[in-house]
């Protein structure tokens, strides 16, 4: 059966590459159309081009280190090597992302001319693109190093040590996960960076100070807001779910040999995603609408392709467990478990930003009463909106733990529950070759309804995209609860193979809360998601202003610019961004992999524990706190945007302008990169362990 995992990792490409020629295919519109996308595409491949030679000087420093540590015994062979691949894979699955949405922008603007549901079906299939390259990649590449090191350790007899022999394998494999998780955070900050700095200029300026409309041409900083959906939003969001996924995988291939379920237990997370790839495909052609631009009949399309999806997963996985692990069918009921935590994690993101429902509309209404009230009510509503998704998370792993754990031998008790959670999480992300897809059309349709402006076409155009974008700022908002849920459960998953790592080291560590240094771990653990985001939150802000003050300084000194007369330098301001995001993204990059080791080092690693666990809490809470307040902040505006409250240009308009602008390094800078960080550092933990034992100064 575990040939099923490389066979469907090659269905998920060659689909997706069906996807891809049939979107180049069809029309990218008139000239002017063709001329913006080609202005998009220009912006995005030079940043991307920019941000990954930087990133490759990270990798080639870090594959020397690990390289280092191998060779002095501390780390197997495989360790850089694995490394270098997670990363390189990672970054692939984001690139590929981009690369398409930028192609389907201008087409599905232009399809918007003939009617919404072909528009979604363009828009739709460039996510689809994104979500089945990732899923495609990560099992690819989860296949290549399982085959590999399978035949690496044949030497060991399967029978009598088969355990040992997997250990050897899953504990290598666990290396490329943090290649992946490097390349993600850069991926995630850095693209967050430059997309909200120019986002933000644009607005401040275009939106507030000058008055003329979002995305219109005379503004100078607006094709650097549209490359930035591109960078951000769709590679940085392929790099970051990319790397959640194969994380989730992982882990529990992981904790398979210490619950006690061998071989078996190691296969089927693999199939679970390989049926999931399957299931997702066949619900994409479930997402169609009919011609009516509201968002409940286009949330109600893309909801069909989900729960269709879901339902073909957790019917396969029935049979996948039944026929594995006939004796065990608690672990079927811990896939369920993930599988719902994740659709209540996505109802109570829409509810919570979703402009059909009370606490946005009443963000809306705040705007009556100025900025101030806006603000306010946005971090109140964020705040309000953690409570159901961390009770969710909390069910799912005393379900999934106690379900996968029930009728198992004593001495496998404990490790067999903790892969019921690895599996749960697995369960939550097996769709995400759909869910990544309704989260990843939302910047192409974005972007289109920008070219539509830009290019003066028909005001049904904009309309149609408008409706479009303003529901993919709600399945956004439910992707990133999705990925932050599945985050935590992976995280978990992970913590548990660190102690495991450091059993296998030959020391059992017991965790007490009246362990000094346990609980020095837990406040610094707590504390490292606020000051990552602080540190995001200022880089953003230090952009942004470098951004608004050539805005400003072209509307001044380029004569005939505000009257449409001479053209703006956009490449100006594409360059700023670029530079800005890649100088700012390195220190906040840097804390993530540093800090467990520094802290192991230091104090050993009982407080490792306690850092991780302390990331952990404070950073799955703060990370769905941010990134609904800015979902909600952006959803208020739009809902006035479409009339109430005074509508486009309104006092109160201007109002959630505001309210949006700190909303946006929210919701597309730290918080969706929080949940990077936490994996990233249980990832670091486990890789270094061993280096950190042996020469910690408390032993």
């Amino acid at each position: 059966m575990l040939i099923l995992a490389p066979i469907s990792s090659i269905i998920a490409l060659l689909f997706a590459s069906y996807l891809a020629y049939k979107i180049i295919k069809t029309s990218p519109g008139d000239e002017c159309m063709i001329r913006i996308q080609n202005a998009i595409q220009e912006g995005a491949a030079s940043y991307i081009k920019r941000q990954y030679t930087t990133v490759a000087i990270f990798f080639a420093v870090v594959f020397i280190l690990l390289f280092m540590l191998s060779k002095k015994g501390y780390l197997p062979i495989f360790v850089p090597f694995a490394f270098l691949t997670g990363g390189f894979f990672s970054g692939l699955s984001g690139f590929a992302g981009m690369k398409i949405a930028t192609q389907a922008n201008s087409r599905t603007a232009n399809a918007a001319k003939e009617s919404l549901n072909k528009a979604l079906r363009i828009a739709f299939s460039s996510g689809t693109v994104m979500g089945l390259a990732v899923v495609g990649l990560g099992l690819l590449d989860l296949s290549i190093w399982y085959y590999v090191l399978d035949y690496y350790y044949s030497h060991i007899n399967v029978v009598a040590d088969q355990a040992v022999r997997i250990q050897y394998i899953t504990s290598t494999m666990l290396t490329f996960e943090m290649g992946a998780s490097s390349m993600a955070l850069f991926a995630r900050v850095g693209g967050g960076i430059y997309t909200k700095a120019a986002d933000v200029g644009a607005d401040l300026v275009g939106k507030v100070e000058v008055g003329i409309p979002e995305d219109d041409p005379r503004n100078p900083a607006v094709i650097a807001d549209n490359v930035g959906d591109n960078v951000g939003d769709v590679a940085g969001m392929g790099a970051d779910l990319y790397e959640s996924y194969v994380g989730s995988i992982v882990a529990t291939m992981v904790l398979a040999v210490a619950g006690g379920f061998g071989l078996k237990g190691v296969m089927i997370p693999l199939i679970m995603a390989s049926v999931g790839v399957i299931s997702s495909i066949i619900g994409t052609f479930f997402v169609q609408t009919k011609e009516k631009a509201e968002q409940g009949a286009l949330l109600a399309a893309l909801r069909r392709g989900i729960f269709v999806s879901a339902f073909l997963v957790a019917l396969f996985s029935f049979f996948i467990i039944k026929n594995l692990l006939p004796g065990n069918m608690g672990i079927y009921w811990a896939v369920i478990s993930g599988l719902v935590a994740g659709l209540i994690i996505g109802f109570s993101t829409e509810f919570f930003t979703s402009d059909k429902y009370a606490p946005t509309r009443s963000i809306a209404e705040s705007s009556l009463t100025g900025a101030a009230t806006v603000i306010i009510s946005g971090i109140s509503v964020g705040m309000l909106s953690t409570a159901i998704p961390v009770l969710t998370v909390g069910v799912a792993i005393f379900a999934s733990y106690y379900l996968a754990s029930y009728g198992v031998e004593e001495v496998f008790k404990f490790n067999a529950g903790l892969y019921g959670v690895g599996v749960a999480a697995v369960g939550m992300l097996s769709t995400l070759g759909i869910t990544l897809a309704t989260d990843a059309y939302g910047p192409v349709a974005d972007n289109a309804g920008g070219i539509a402006q830009m290019s003066g076409q028909d005001p049904m155009v904009r309309e149609r995209t408008d409706a479009l974008d303003a529901l993919g700022n709600t399945t956004a908002a439910t992707g990133k609860g999705f990925a932050i849920g599945s985050a935590a459960l992976t995280a978990l998953a992970l913590i548990a193979a660190y102690k495991d790592e450091i059993h296998l080291l030959g020391k059992d560590i017991t965790v007490s809360l009246l362990d000094p240094r346990v609980m020095i771990g837990i406040f610094i653990g707590a504390m490292l998601p606020f000051l990552f985001s602080s540190l995001t939150m200022q880089a953003v802000g230090r952009a942004a202003q470098s951004i608004v003050q050539e805005v400003r300084r072209q509307f001044r000194e380029i004569k005939g610019l505000m009257e449409g007369q001479a053209p703006a330098d956009y490449a100006r301001c594409v360059s700023i961004c670029t530079k800005a995001a890649q100088k700012e993204m390195i220190l906040p990059s840097l804390l993530a992999i540093t800090s467990p080791i520094i802290v192991g080092l230091v104090l050993n690693a009982e407080a490792v524990m306690g850092l991780l666990a302390g990331a952990l809490a404070s950073g799955f809470v703060v990370a769905v706190f941010m990134a609904n307040s800015g979902g909600a902040w952006d959803n208020a505006k739009k809902y006035v945007e479409k009339g109430n409250y005074g509508g486009k240009g309104s006092a109160s308009h201007k109002v959630l302008v505001v309210g949006d602008t700190v909303g946006d390094p929210f919701k597309d800078t730290s918080g969706p990169s929080l949940n990077i960080l936490i994996k990233l550092m249980s990832m670091v933990s486990v890789v270094f362990a061993s280096f950190v034992m042996a020469n910690a100064l408390i032993k």
